[in-house]
């Protein structure tokens, strides 16, 4: 049970909605620990079991003066447990944190849970209420489920891949791991239900997130599409098939735009932007079916008029005709935008090491339960000690042997005050 007496080097205590949930992190790199993030940021208690060696998300991204900025984002606000699973005793001691905690979220192969005695079979026999969330590249069953996959692996399965990029080129990617981060939100999303569940049934459950399957969602316009048509989509570019317009034109000074008027009423404005209001008229673009049965056509008509502006009269026209348009933000872009300042969507973390790291505010915003950031990912096994003394009630001569045994590992055991993974 959790001490009376706050120990040393203790976080800055959590609210939000799911203040009072406790959360043990067994998933590495990205999926289970943005799942992980999520629930964090709105306030439950997460413990992050991370391997002596330190999760691969350390060796991803920039570094500053020796720090994973990566880690600072997606480790922030969580507890971190250095724990070597490889020894019996410390997947003895990730038994007893797991029938501590609420929920637990693991992200290996399936079948190695229970291969080291800590299933969800198992573990629910004692703890009924508990609540296992399981990412995988395939899901826990089916021919795939033992195949190694990453995020990206299963976006090619899924069919998104397919679609991303342009026509003529092989399939691109957006240069996050964006599959990673859909499961993640779903697994994220099937934990809170299970809570929910829980509360009326007394009982927890499986949530079984797989990589492919969150990525194939995002597929939706083109199942039933297949199924009835057999038409395949294929890569479009920067246009949105079957919505149009709703592309990237480039201006007079070589910028880009992006326009989005596939309503007939907003394409109306539009045409009265362009100065052309017969085009809202013109039997081949009058109605939002017949515009995408034109596409080309219709496209190459506002590819000419913004040919023949810069970007900034461009911008001014269609927000004052009520068309929604941006111009392409880069990076740097956004740190100086007025609308991401006003709005505080960038946050500055707390770190002991670098005064502050920016990163994502929390999202959604709830008016009366809101998340918050309350410090940046911490140096791995820094709270090792602090949590098995809270949660397992383990005595100092315990951790002590438990360390000499190379079994637990904390900040200072190792002697790096600066960054694990070097």
């Amino acid at each position: 049970m959790p001490t009376d007496k706050p120990l040393a080097d203790t976080p800055p205590a959590a609210q939000g909605p799911l203040a009072g949930l406790r959360v043990l992190e067994m998933g590495s790199t990205v999926a289970g620990p943005f799942c992980g993030r999520l629930l964090a940021d709105f306030g439950a208690e997460v413990v992050k079991i991370e391997d002596p060696a330190g999760d691969p998300v350390r060796t991803m991204g920039k570094r500053f003066h020796g720090k994973s900025l990566y880690a600072a984002s997606i480790f922030r606000n969580k507890a971190l447990l250095a724990l070597d699973l490889r020894q019996t005793r410390g997947r003895e001691v990730a038994r007893a944190l797991a029938l501590q905690a609420d929920i637990v979220i693991e992200n290996f192969r399936p079948g190695s849970m229970e291969s080291w005695g800590l299933g969800y079979e198992a573990l629910s026999a004692v703890h009924p209420g508990l609540v296992m969330v399981r990412i995988s590249g395939f899901g826990q069953d089916g021919p795939y489920s033992q195949r190694a996959g990453y995020g990206v692996i299963g976006e090619a399965l899924s069919g998104l891949r397919h679609l991303t990029g342009d026509p003529d080129r092989p399939p691109a990617r957006v240069a996050v791991s964006m599959t990673d981060y859909i499961t993640g939100l779903y697994a994220a999303f099937g934990a809170t239900m299970a809570i929910f569940a829980r509360t009326r049934t007394g009982r927890g459950q499986v949530v079984d997130a797989a990589l492919y399957e969150s990525a194939f969602s995002f597929m939706e316009p083109w199942i039933p599409a297949f199924e009835k048509t057999g038409f395949v989509a294929n890569r479009c570019g920067s246009r949105l098939p079957e919505s149009t317009p709703n592309n990237l034109y480039s201006t007079q000074d070589g910028q880009f735009i992006h326009i989005t008027a596939m309503g007939d009423a907003v394409f109306r404005r539009l045409a009265q932007a362009m100065a052309q209001p017969g085009l809202a008229d013109d039997p081949r673009f009058a109605r939002a079916t017949d515009r995408s049965a034109h596409a080309d056509e219709i496209d190459d008509l506002i590819a000419r008029w913004t040919r023949s502006h810069p970007l900034v009269h461009l911008e001014q026209v269609l927000e004052r005709a009520a068309v929604p348009a941006m111009r392409i933000f880069t990076i740097a872009d956004i740190f100086a935008d007025p609308h991401y300042r006003a709005r505080g969507t960038i946050v500055h973390a707390p770190d002991e090491d670098l005064g502050t790291v920016a990163m994502a505010q929390v999202a959604p915003r709830l008016s009366e339960t809101p998340g918050e950031v309350r410090h940046a990912g911490r140096h791995l096994g820094q709270d090792s000690r602090r949590v098995l003394q809270q949660w397992l009630s383990m005595d100092p001569a315990t951790l002590d042997a438990l360390q000499r045994e190379g079994v637990v590992m904390d900040a200072a055991s190792r002697g790096d005050a600066q960054e694990e993974i070097s």
